[in-house]
């Protein structure tokens, strides 16, 4: 099992940017394929980006695709997701996640380990 922490949510304005990161400790981050998975209220939950254990092979989903990137360094066991042009609609909670295999995937049930989930607000 891996722990993750996240840092860098908050609120900005629309066409704003926001870098989240997740600080993962324990388990064996180097070999596990991670994830940012968003919520809104109300809403199920959205993989919005994959990253592969090496960083080699990344996914995003349609809605964010030319506005968010995914990246990690694994000497420093870290995830981030850069945002750009952010949008009302991007408004929610953001959880990175962690998938126990090496190969990136958007499928949400295949996340096993999760951090706390913060905010972020995009007001317009």
């Amino acid at each position: 099992q891996v722990q993750l922490v996240e840092s860098g949510g908050g609120l900005v304005q629309a066409g704003g940017s926001l870098r989240l990161a997740c600080a993962a400790s324990g388990g064996a981050f180097s070999r596990y394929a991670m994830g940012w998975i968003r919520q809104a209220p109300g809403m199920e939950r959205e993989c919005v980006a994959g990253i592969s254990w090496k960083g080699a092979t990344t996914y995003y989903a349609d809605s964010v695709k030319g506005r968010f990137t995914i990246a990690r360094d694994n000497a420093k066991n870290m995830v981030y997701l850069q945002m750009t042009s952010l949008k009302p609609e991007d408004t929610a909670a953001y959880y990175c996640a962690a998938d126990r295999y090496p190969y990136a995937t958007m499928l949400v049930r295949e996340y096993e380990d999760w951090g706390q989930g913060p905010q972020v607000t995009v007001s317009s």
